[in-house]
């Protein structure tokens, strides 16, 4: 995908910000980290409708909900560790418990932070959000699903979480593309395995895909962009046509999509599934692509993991 274009995640949140701020009426809340989370360019054009609420994620989703309780929606960012993390309580409590319609722009997700290391490296975002009743999760895969994905989150009532990613993404969306919350998107069909990508990985499964067909295995690839609800329907019925399935995820291995995903088999359509992700460890500082290698989140490995699923079938 050399030639593909690529963009980051949080720099299409940003410019979203701005598409639809003459569209809709909401606020912008940052902790000190605009220039980071891209919410910069919004403040840049609309400097009245933004307030940096300092390095104090628990108190900028307070405040938030404060704003949310008004009426007018709220999106709150800053970086997935510290929106996820620091700052569960308040998410919870504030925002979770009384379902209040503030969007939570977590940018900088997942092992490709790169340099910053374990510290900034959020791998475990979906598993807490997960837990907090209410909250919707979505984790888009290139910058045009990133896009749709804000407006979405706007249209809403309620509490979503946003991830988005800090290194550019190839671009596998057509402009054509309509986001629906809750709903996976198949990417290409198959009918040995299925490969369920969120995410950085949905790209990384639709590379798994070519290399598998060379061997002479079709794999389907889905798209789950919602992690929370997850399309069950499209989950149950891969299960009963493939017969196998491979997630994959830029997350803990445990809580995430993977889980979800589990979850939803054990209860439905049981079938052999494998899991891609991060193990039980924390992250490291280094380069995107070796980090990747690391961790295992390569087509190579998503192939091998195909394997192994087909041959329990």
């Amino acid at each position: 995908m050399a030639d593909v274009k690529k963009i980051a995640t949080r720099e299409a949140y940003g410019n979203a910000l701005c598409a639809l701020a003459p569209k809709y009426d909401f606020v912008v809340l940052d902790a000190d980290l605009a220039a980071a989370t891209k919410t910069g360019i919004f403040k840049k054009q609309y400097p009245d409708r933004f307030f940096d609420c300092g390095i104090a994620e628990g108190n900028m989703m307070s405040v938030a909900a404060g704003i949310a309780s008004t009426g007018k929606p709220v999106f709150a960012s800053s970086f997935a560790m510290f929106a996820s993390g620091r700052a569960f309580e308040q998410v919870r409590n504030s925002i979770g418990y009384p379902g209040l319609n503030v969007k939570i722009g977590a940018t900088h997700g997942g092992i490709s932070v790169g340099e910053d290391g374990a510290t900034h490296q959020c791998n475990e975002d979906f598993a807490t959000m997960r837990s907090i009743p209410g909250m919707v999760i979505i984790n888009p895969c290139d910058g045009v699903e990133a896009t749709a994905a804000v407006e979405a989150a706007l249209l809403h009532q309620g509490p979503v979480y946003m991830r988005f990613g800090r290194y550019a993404l190839p671009i596998i969306n057509g402009d054509d593309y309509k986001f629906e919350l809750g709903k996976g998107v198949l990417m290409a069909d198959g009918t040995d395995v299925t490969l369920v990508g969120t995410g950085f990985m949905v790209s990384v499964c639709l590379d798994a895909r070519e290399l598998l067909a060379k061997e002479g295995i079709s794999a389907r690839v889905i798209n789950i962009h919602t992690i929370k609800p997850i399309d069950k329907d499209i989950l149950i019925k891969a299960a009963k046509e493939t017969g196998a399935l491979v997630t994959a995820e830029e997350h803990t291995i445990m809580g995430g999509l993977g889980s979800a995903v589990a979850e939803v088999l054990v209860e439905n359509h049981p079938a052999p599934m494998a899991r891609v992700g991060v193990e039980d460890t924390f992250g490291r500082s280094g380069t995107v692509p070796a980090l990747m290698e690391y961790y295992g989140l390569t087509a190579e490995n998503i192939v091998a993991k195909a394997k192994e699923v087909i041959k329990r079938k």
